[in-house]
């Protein structure tokens, strides 16, 4: 059992690895690493999130239930026992007394020997930007080893959201503009068709391995969102907007279709799309670290504002918001309007 300075000197390692920075996915698989050899576990899903709607998408993971996929992401939406949206740093399944009172637990998991759940979520002022869940089966985590895990996810919350930061990029000329793509799923989210272009942007979303199908796990995210607003789970829309590539933002949202009666015997249709400016620009405000007022500034010169205007609308001095203006070109790495707004809208 590891004591009191192993746990600090991993700490110090977690927080010069979130100082390091880097893509989202890499960052993610060396703080894994790290964690693995400071309190060991068996399994784990990692996923960022949409910072508004705390929907998963991009995840990364090493579980035994991978074939029952759809089901587990269904039934991780469904269950209110330490759901993301309601945990501030860590909880343990164990920590109930009667694990059956998790619906993930009582329907799948415990089959699998799951014994216990470390839950770490990744929440700041700006937005929820991800979630972690270590899965054990020989034995519980302990009270230091949450105490350790509670500590580092102040650092992990900041590097998620500056990795997404980092995303916002101008993209070329010459980069493509995807029409909006469908995935049809059933009810149970088992796959039933899919627009012709659609297989090629979920195999950037979720690499999939050698030979392999590409893995539609942030659309079974957004679906499961669905099934959880309909069950009365959870409030926040059935939308995640994600990074693919090259400063390409996707919109993807879930919605049910046709005719069936009960409507929960309908299918469900997850759109995929570039997401719009409006969109986008949110996801930038929230991951730049902008106050509420940088927001609104911003906003207004996003729809052709000049100073004074924004000013007027704003009712404050043309110098406030050129020191407005300066503090956004510092947190965004900008020197200029023109430049601010192509990273911020994506043209």
């Amino acid at each position: 059992m590891a004591g009191p300075a192993v746990y600090a000197r991993s700490h110090e390692r977690v927080v010069r690895l979130c100082e390091t920075g880097g893509d989202s996915r890499n960052l993610r698989l060396r703080l894994l690493d790290e964690l693995r050899a400071a309190v060991g576990f068996d399994a784990y899903a990692f996923l960022l999130t949409d910072p508004e709607t705390s929907v998963g998408c991009s995840p990364i993971a090493d579980v035994p239930c991978l074939p029952e996929l759809p089901r587990a992401i269904r039934l991780k939406y469904l269950t209110d026992v330490n759901r993301w949206t309601a945990v501030e740093d860590v909880a343990l399944l164990s920590a109930h007394q009667d694990l059956s009172r998790s619906l993930l637990w009582r329907e799948l998991l415990h089959h699998y020997g799951v014994r216990d759940i470390a839950s770490m979520v990744f929440k700041d002022r700006f937005g929820c930007w991800g979630f972690l869940d270590l899965w054990r089966t020989e034995r519980d985590f302990n009270r230091e080893e949450t105490s350790y895990l509670a500590h580092v996810t102040g650092p992990m919350t900041t590097a998620l959201r500056r990795s997404q930061a980092q995303t916002f990029v101008v993209r070329p000329p010459e980069a493509a503009h995807p029409g909006p793509l469908v995935l049809l799923l059933s009810p149970g989210l088992r796959i039933l068709g899919q627009t012709p272009e659609t297989h090629a942007y979920l195999s950037v979303l979720v690499p999939p391995e050698h030979g392999r199908p590409p893995v539609p796990a942030s659309a079974y995210n957004v679906a499961a969102q669905l099934l959880a607003v309909e069950a009365g789970v959870d409030t926040n829309p059935p939308r995640a907007r994600v990074h693919l590539a090259d400063g390409l933002w996707l919109t993807l949202r879930a919605a049910r279709i046709g005719d069936a009666d009960p409507p929960d015997r309908r299918d469900i249709a997850v759109t995929i799309e570039e997401a719009a400016p409006a969109e986008r620009l949110a996801v930038f405000t929230r991951a730049f670290g902008l106050t509420a007022r940088e927001g609104d500034l911003l906003g207004r010169l996003a729809k052709g504002g000049d100073s004074h205007t924004v000013a007027r609308q704003m009712f404050v001095s043309e110098h406030t918001v050129q020191d407005h203006l300066k503090s956004i070109f510092a947190k965004t790495s900008t020197n200029n309007r023109r430049m601010l707004l192509t990273r911020a809208l994506g043209a």
